[in-house]
């Protein structure tokens, strides 16, 4: 059975090897185990269950969260020649007789369906006497109520699995699930500890920052503008920011689209299209969007504000570089973000569940806060201890220099003491920078000596000063309707000339990567022929896929099978184009 799955791998997706620790799922597959498979998002999970429902007989069944991610798969496994079909609410009632007819006849190989369709008994009726061999749980974390994206639907599968009397074996599959998920995976879905197939957490391809007291507009605009013709998302935790982001960059130039529960499901749907078939480049979101988009071409992800959890992070970050590609993710701190999440945690619906998510958001602020490796402190937090330094993340390769600021901190320290350590930043940076604003003259604080001691600066540099100062506990904040700051211990120190206080200098955005005159030439190919077939460019090739044929530059359809994501049924497809367009490149080039 492996040797034909190997078989399959290159003829339908154009591989030559399996990835580590699928060909172990696949064989725990062939064997009948159910198997939890723990792979970080682009590492390949869903070949994992696609090459063993081709090779075994039957419809297997993936239950799937998300319409988008369902969507996505079904356009790339047709593309790849695969009958592939889903049932959810986006299908009228003759869709899904049709799909059903289909499934019953046995003409389609993977069936993937929304947990919410196992409340429903006429559905699972019409299941019965269909043959199942393998029942596929993606983004299995959402079973468990640990989980960071519990969905009580999912706790039906175990009912959906009685349905069949051949018993189908079970794979359960996430990217981000801690000890205690996994755990509670397991003993839900029956399966045995021993066949937990666990490939690291570590995305090699992925380079994490944290920026912390800097202008986030600038930086996103500076940012974007550099990389502007790669694709990124920009998440943001309010409906509000993800608005006002979205304008700033629209009257900037960039062809960006926007995501949020609050908007219509027509434009939701409308910008999410044309973010994936690439006729914008940025999608600016709340955690709304983006899980189970299977976008591979994804260069960047910017986190505006603080996210609510490290398992919702790390997975929102690993929507960049699906392709293998090198790809950023940023997090973009300020101390106001703490107090946001705060506000959205205790509006959850079920109040038994905020202690624990509380603990999870002081796990997201210590991250924000390490000056120790990025990525080792994730993988750490997902419970492997063994993780080394990445040497890659902007604590890794943080070269910037260190400013003494000193004085500026006493100037800020100072004046937080003389107005009573009972207002907030924004009218403290107004105070300092002299402002003549209504509620400062009211105040009477235009007659401290602090008074504009630092109108050499705006009060939004003050304003990231304080940001900065408040990351290193020189300055704390009282949580409430209105924060306020105070001066705690260590800002005593600073205040008394016990201690210096030294400041990075700014992190400077740079391009990703070299224009490619080849590169280019073949992702228009890439966009015309996806837009013939109606699907997503990414469906037809991934970017890795068109930098592996401008490095090869194949002249015939032998060579051309060589690249990587090449398969026999896409040489058919697109061979003939791909290659005409390399031939007249390298004709002009001469």
């Amino acid at each position: 059975m492996l040797e034909e799955a190997r078989k399959l791998l290159q003829s339908y997706f154009g591989y030559e090897t399996f990835r580590t620790g699928q060909e172990q799922a696949i064989s725990q597959v062939f064997e009948g185990h159910n198997s939890i498979c723990v792979m970080p998002t682009g590492g390949g999970k869903s070949m994992c269950y696609q090459i063993p429902a081709l090779v075994m007989d039957g419809t297997t069944i993936v239950i799937s969260p998300l319409i988008s991610l369902m969507k996505d798969q079904v356009d790339a496994l047709t593309a790849a020649g695969i009958p592939a079909a889903y049932i959810n609410s986006s299908l009228d009632f003759d869709e899904v007789r049709e799909t059903l007819h289909n499934v019953q006849q046995g003409a389609i190989k993977l069936l993937y369906i929304a947990p919410e369709r196992l409340d429903s008994q006429i559905f699972l009726d019409e299941l019965q006497g269909v043959h199942v061999p393998l029942i596929a749980v993606d983004e299995a974390h959402c079973i468990s109520q640990w989980g960071h994206d519990f969905r009580p639907s999912y706790r039906l599968i175990s009912r959906m699995m009685e349905l069949f009397p051949n018993n189908p074996t079970v794979l359960a599959l996430t990217a981000t699930a801690t000890p205690q998920v996994r755990e509670d995976i397991c003993r839900i879905l029956a399966i045995d500890e021993e066949h937990t197939v666990m490939t690291g957490f570590e995305r090699a391809n992925l380079t994490f920052s944290v920026v912390r007291g800097q202008d986030r507009e600038r930086f996103v605009k500076e940012y974007v503008e550099k990389n502007k013709k790669e694709a990124g998302i920009i998440y943001a935790a309010t409906r509000k920011t993800v608005d006002s982001v979205h304008e700033m960059l629209v009257k900037k130039g960039i062809k960006a689209a926007k995501y949020h529960a609050g908007m219509p499901d027509q434009e939701r749907k409308t910008g999410q299209e044309q973010f994936l078939n690439d006729e914008v480049t940025v999608m600016v979101a709340t955690n709304a969007f983006g899980m189970g988009i299977d976008k591979s071409n994804i260069r960047y992800v910017i986190h505006y504000q603080l996210p609510k959890n490290m398992e919702s992070y790390y997975q929102e970050a690993g929507r960049a570089g699906r392709d293998g590609l090198p790809s950023e993710c940023f997090v973009l701190y300020a101390s106001q973000d703490v107090q946001t999440q705060r506000f959205l945690i205790d509006q959850a619906q079920d109040p038994s569940r905020i202690p624990g998510e509380l603990v999870k958001l002081q796990g997201m602020v210590d991250y924000c806060h390490t000056e120790n490796c990025l990525q080792q402190f994730i993988i750490h937090y997902f419970g492997d201890m063994s993780a080394e330094p990445c040497g890659r993340c902007g604590s890794c390769l943080d070269e910037r220099e260190s400013m003494d600021v000193t004085k500026d901190v006493q100037m800020v320290l100072s004046c937080v003491v003389r107005m009573g350590q009972k207002f907030g930043k924004m009218l403290t940076a107004q105070v300092l920078t002299g402002s003549c604003n209504k509620k400062v003259l009211e105040f009477g604080f235009d007659k401290l000596s602090t008074y504009g001691i630092l109108k050499h600066q705006s009060a939004k540099e003050v304003s990231n000063l304080m940001e900065f100062m408040i990351s290193q506990d020189l300055l704390a904040v009282e949580q409430g309707a209105y924060p306020t700051i105070y001066v705690p211990d260590g800002g005593r120190d600073v205040l008394l000339g016990k201690r210096k206080v030294l400041r990075k200098g700014a992190v400077v955005t740079k391009q990703l990567s070299e224009n490619d005159p080849l590169f280019e030439e073949l992702r228009k190919v890439r966009k015309e022929l996806a837009d013939e077939a109606g699907v997503p460019p990414f469906v037809i090739f991934s970017d890795k896929a068109l930098q592996d044929m401008c490095s090869r530059r194949p002249k015939t359809a032998d060579s051309f099978l060589e690249v990587n994501g090449v398969g026999a049924n896409k040489l058919e497809k697109y061979g003939d184009a791909f290659l005409e367009a390399i031939r007249l490149f390298e004709k002009n080039e001469s």
